[in-house]
């Protein structure tokens, strides 16, 4: 009678050492140094950090273990196409290091949501507070216990030890080490996550008979594809869908997501900030690149007998943890390798986020209240805000195994506003008409788009009848029946969570009608996903910018030009001469009493606000 198989001493004993090291940088970082005694040190790491590491830190973090799942299984189902996602790594960097880093790092922010309130109001800064704040702390959730639960499946290891050990390790050194301890514990995860992938990828090749081989069989069924130029946007993944629909995707990643801009504003300069961003893309390139090889790997070895097909997983995002028990549980200690790999992507992803919640309820939400206490105390705060997030992360894994479809309903909703945050970004920076009741009418109006999309893509996929299953020829059965795994039934909450998050790639569209029952309404929810963040910026633009119009635009106000971007401002160049030399004016004023202030910072790291004149006037009437 079969077995499942599990992990050997040496396995676990790889595994461990891997938390162990996470913990040590924890510890030391805790001990060494300022010892994380001010919110400057433990949330943006005295602003000292060289570039490779912080390259190395958002490079991890954007390799989350459902990425690492889920990519090799979405080329093993559709092709190499998806590799041309590697395009948008660089398309993105232009914009985010010339239009956007320049503003972020000139103001010295801790909480990207601050230039939000300088730029337009309060209300409009709690708003995508609390839109964030919410995102994230469901997206923790999933990302702790979905990968989880594929490795359970299939490895074995158990399931609610290997959540709870990851969640306290992770909550425990992102709480003592600080933003250090986040940013040296990432680039130790990416060498576990490269380490990981090679040996997948150099095992899986020297099992079929090499790499030559793996080609061979992938484009002989067509799976080798690279250059779809398809226009229609309803195709999932073509050339221009991955290009130019993932760069605005990795922009609202690089430009309007606190876990990216801390880090990067944790740098020595503004040149640094740079530099980081052109080492990430060719390391994200890299690490994109073996995922898709791995994927082609896996297909040479299942072509004529489709695992799921049989019965033997129930959802793709299972099958990398398959191949791998599959051809490396005869080599001791390997897939101990392997689970260090998919969960040093998920500790990266966590302690990110739980620095990154932690800087934004700090600075938005209680720093007002504080303007009295002491640096130690608030530092404290911080602490304790690193810690609660780690346990609410825990809580909301839990929650994830409760809930099923309803929490994937949830996070495919909440997985919709990066688009909208980009483009209320894009309007404060590029527009100087926008005034804050176009910002907040546009944001809201944005979220609305993307939620109805959203939802009603997700609605239009669980009603769609079910595609037929492939057939299986009878010879893989023998295969089969050698085989030495056996499935949990608890695995079948596993695509109703992994895919719900918007970066699973395994799953197919469903067109919601075909031919002539086609309508325009109905069509927009077969929408690329990758077009969502898209149209989510170009709706809060376009309203932001039409009610800012109906509204009197920025008239009767004076804008920081630091909240401008420095090409908007440099175009104001092409303006008629008396409003180009107004708005020099304002600059040179602006410049002059910054200047001035520039020694009494904010403890939080923020200028001191300059007189009343030069900064935007605060529009609380919303």
């Amino acid at each position: 009678m079969a077995v499942t198989p599990q992990f050997s001493v040496a396995d676990y004993a790889v595994f461990a050492v891997s938390l162990l090291i996470s913990a040590g940088i924890g510890l030391y970082y805790a001990l060494t140094g300022g010892k994380q005694r001010t919110t400057q040190e433990f949330l943006m790491a005295d602003r000292k950090m060289s570039a490779v590491p912080v390259a190395m830190s958002l490079m991890a973090s954007f390799c989350s273990a459902i990425a690492l799942l889920g990519q090799p299984a979405e080329v093993y189902r559709n092709g190499s196409e998806y590799w041309m996602l590697g395009f948008a790594y660089f398309l993105m960097l232009p914009p985010v290091a010339l239009l956007y880093l320049p503003v972020f790092y000139q103001l010295k922010l801790t909480s990207c949501y601050e230039y939000l309130e300088l730029r337009f109001s309060k209300p409009v800064r709690l708003v995508a507070t609390v839109m964030y704040n919410i995102q994230m702390v469901l997206y923790m959730g999933i990302v702790l216990y979905a990968p989880a639960l594929a490795l359970n499946a299939v490895t074995g290891v158990d399931l609610w030890g290997t959540v709870l050990a990851l969640g306290v390790i992770c909550t425990f050194y992102t709480t003592v080490g600080g933003m250090k301890a986040v940013i040296w514990t990432d680039t130790f995860q990416t060498v576990v996550i490269l380490a990981g992938q090679l040996a997948v990828l150099i095992q899986g090749s020297i099992d079929i008979g090499g790499f030559h081989k793996v080609w061979d069989i992938a484009t002989s069924a067509k799976k080798v594809e690279f250059f779809d130029l398809d226009p229609n946007p309803l195709t999932r993944h073509t050339f221009w869908t991955l290009s130019v629909g993932g760069t605005v995707m990795m922009m609202a990643l690089y430009a309007a997501n606190q876990a990216t801009v801390q880090r990067y504003l944790s740098v020595k300069s503004e040149r640094a900030a740079k530099v980081t961003l052109l080492v990430t893309a060719p390391t994200l390139l890299f690490t994109l690149l073996l995922s898709c090889l791995i994927g082609l790997v896996m297909y040479a070895r299942y072509a004529d007998c489709d695992p799921k097909a049989m019965g033997k997983i129930n959802s793709y995002d299972q099958l990398l943890p398959l191949f791998v028990m599959e051809i490396m549980r005869s080599l001791p200690g390997m897939p101990g390798l392997f689970v260090a790999c998919i969960f040093s992507g998920a500790l990266s992803t966590i302690s990110s986020s739980l620095n990154s919640l932690a800087a934004v309820t700090l600075e938005d939400v209680i720093r007002p209240f504080t303007k009295d206490m002491s640096e130690t105390k608030i530092t404290w705060i911080s602490k304790g805000l690193a810690f609660a997030y780690g346990v609410v992360c825990m809580a909301m894994a839990w929650v994830a195994s409760q809930m099923g479809g309803v929490l994937q309903a949830a996070l495919s909703v909440f997985g919709l506003v990066g688009g909208p945050l980009l483009g209320l970004f894009s309007l404060g920076m590029f527009c100087p008409c926008a005034n804050a009741i176009g910002a907040f009418v546009g944001l809201l109006s944005g979220l609305a788009v993307s939620l109805w999309i959203g939802i009603g893509a997700f609605v239009s996929r669980y009603t769609a009848p079910a595609p037929p299953a492939p057939q299986v020829p009878m010879s893989c059965y023998s295969f089969a029946s050698n085989s030495t795994i056996i499935w949990s039934r608890a695995n079948e909450t596993i695509q109703s969570t992994v895919s719900s998050l918007g970066m699973e790639t395994t799953a197919a569209p469903t067109n919601v009608t075909t031919g002539t029952e086609t309508f325009p309404v109905s069509s927009i929810y077969s929408l690329s996903y990758l077009w969502y963040s898209l149209v989510g910026a170009a709706v809060v633009i376009i309203i932001g910018l039409l009610v800012s119009f109906l509204t009197g635009c920025s008239r009767g106000r004076r804008l920081d030009p630091r909240t401008i971007s420095p090409v908007c401002r440099w175009m104001c160049q092409c303006l008629p001469e008396q409003v180009a030399m107004e708005t020099e004016r304002r600059a040179e004023e602006c410049q002059q009493l910054h200047d001035a202030d520039n020694n009494q910072e904010h403890p939080s790291g923020v200028p001191k606000q300059v007189s009343e004149p030069s900064l935007a006037e605060i529009e609380t009437s919303l």
